[in-house]
């Protein structure tokens, strides 16, 4: 009995081995593939220099929804289709204005957030009343800010190592600011822009009027970092300094757009379905290559890997390409309601949401025996530098989906830059490097091999 018992356990250690080798090999050809024979970074070209940004609504956004779709047709996948989705049209129109009302005006560099609406054809001329927090104002008497400009500034934690937890320790200004401002009267809002590097870019974003009517929404606009010390600094010599804005933007209504859905048959479970994508729209400020450009083409490429290596997966994958994460979530809404309504069942959703940079790991939103069985693969990453498995988020798009029951899990590359882009005018291809793009790409691949494997 004690040699059946040694030979049992030898047999179960040598066909361990035996699938640690194997994944070891097939994601060393994931990466090898992914670096030396890639598509993402001539994807992303495309999508960043050839159409552009992609503002919801947009002819960019059509463009890039009827270029992912040929792409994805090119792959030879079992099915490519487009899921309509009504979306939200909101336009920036002409160049935004502002500064500092003196002998010689200063420029404030300014962007109207998303969302927002006009300021009057000529313009708001106004007091500026600062505050670092919604419940600071709230807690100021109304005449304080009736009629004036109300200036939230308060910038983004620099210490805190993880970037994300600085930007939402912040945000809460940039989306439901201009509510808090309007309900005390104010004619207008400033945010500094979610940035943690001093610069003249303003960061743009959307903004929420919660159940405000539509005439009581005033203008909301986000100012450079550098622009943000410069009006702290005068206001307080001067509290009676005036500054001029103007913004055209505005709202268009819903319209008619798609989710581009690619998707290979499982050989063995066709029924359970694994999702990897990105928000395949982006703001009009710069061509949205670090958000979301590079998730979508990265996505993309997890399933040419795939087949470029002849791996058929026993689940179904399908790559999503969401339409307006960022002006409203219409495609990931869309796309968990009729997931919802076709009773499919979601095994795993993976998004890539968080820029092009260097990978780092995952953040998984899964219970904790679900989490063991993922964190033993630890030692399969380790030669990429990929050491980050954690609880956390996810991705907006995706987040829907946790109401069918699925795992879900957030890319996390090097996030420390992430912010000196996000939203901006600088988020452009020439700030992507085509290593950390590619590397990213294959990490995903194996994590989603890796899943459709064990579970």
């Amino acid at each position: 009995m004690k040699y059946m018992f040694t030979l049992l356990l030898l047999f179960s250690f040598l066909v361990n081995n035996a699938q640690t080798n194997s994944d070891e090999v097939i994601l060393k050809q994931f990466y090898s593939t992914s670096l030396l024979d890639g598509k993402s970074y001539n994807w992303l070209d495309h999508l960043s220099n050839r159409i552009g940004s992609r503002l919801t609504g947009s002819i960019g956004a059509e463009m890039a929804v009827e270029y992912t779709k040929k792409e994805l047709e090119a792959l030879g996948l079992d099915r490519v289709w487009l899921q309509p989705v009504l979306v939200k049209k909101w336009v920036r129109g002409a160049k935004e204005v502002a500064y500092i009302k003196s002998d010689i005006n200063t420029n404030l560099p300014l962007c109207a957030l998303g969302g927002s609406g006009p300021t009057p054809p000529s313009g708001i001329i106004a007091q500026v009343v600062e505050v670092h927090s919604i419940e600071e104002l709230n807690a100021l008497d109304d005449a304080v800010v009736k009629g004036k400009i109300v200036f939230f500034n308060r910038p983004m934690q620099a210490d805190l190592i993880q970037t994300f937890e600085a930007y939402g320790g912040c945000v809460d200004q940039r989306v439901h600011g201009a509510e808090a401002a309007a309900k005390k009267g104010a004619v207008g809002v400033f945010v500094r822009s979610m940035n943690l590097r001093l610069d003249d870019y303003p960061h743009t974003g959307t903004v929420s009027y919660g159940d405000l009517p539509l005439n009581k929404h005033i203008p909301a606009a986000a100012i450079s970092t550098n622009a943000a010390e410069i009006l702290s600094s005068i206001i307080a010599l001067t509290p009676e300094q005036e500054v001029y804005f103007k913004q055209s933007c505005s709202y268009k209504g819903e319209v008619q757009s798609y989710n581009v859905i690619g998707e290979i048959t499982g050989s063995e479970k066709p029924e359970e379905i694994m999702v990897v994508g990105g928000h395949l729209d982006s703001w009009d400020l710069g061509d949205g290559s670090h958000d979301d450009g590079a998730g979508c083409v990265q996505s993309m490429e997890v399933l040419r890997l795939f087949k470029k290596l002849e791996y058929k997966p026993k689940h179904t994958i399908r790559v999503v390409l969401f339409m307006n994460e960022e002006n409203g979530l219409d495609g990931g809404l869309k796309y968990a309601k009729d997931a919802e309504a076709k009773n499919e069942k979601h095994l795993f959703a993976l998004e890539s949401d968080a820029g092009g940079f260097t990978p780092r790991g995952f953040a998984f939103d899964c219970n904790d025996e679900q989490l063991e069985i993922i964190q033993s693969w630890r030692e399969l990453f380790k030669p990429y530098l990929i050491h980050y498995f954690e609880k956390g988020g996810s991705g907006a798009d995706i987040g829907p989906l946790k109401a069918v029951g699925v795992i879900l899990a957030g890319l996390r590359p090097d996030s420390q830059r992430y912010f000196d882009y996000h939203h901006a005018e600088n988020d452009t291809f020439d700030a992507i490097n085509k290593r950390e793009l590619e590397l990213g790409a294959a990490t995903m691949a194996s994590l989603m091999y890796l899943i459709d494997a064990n579970f």
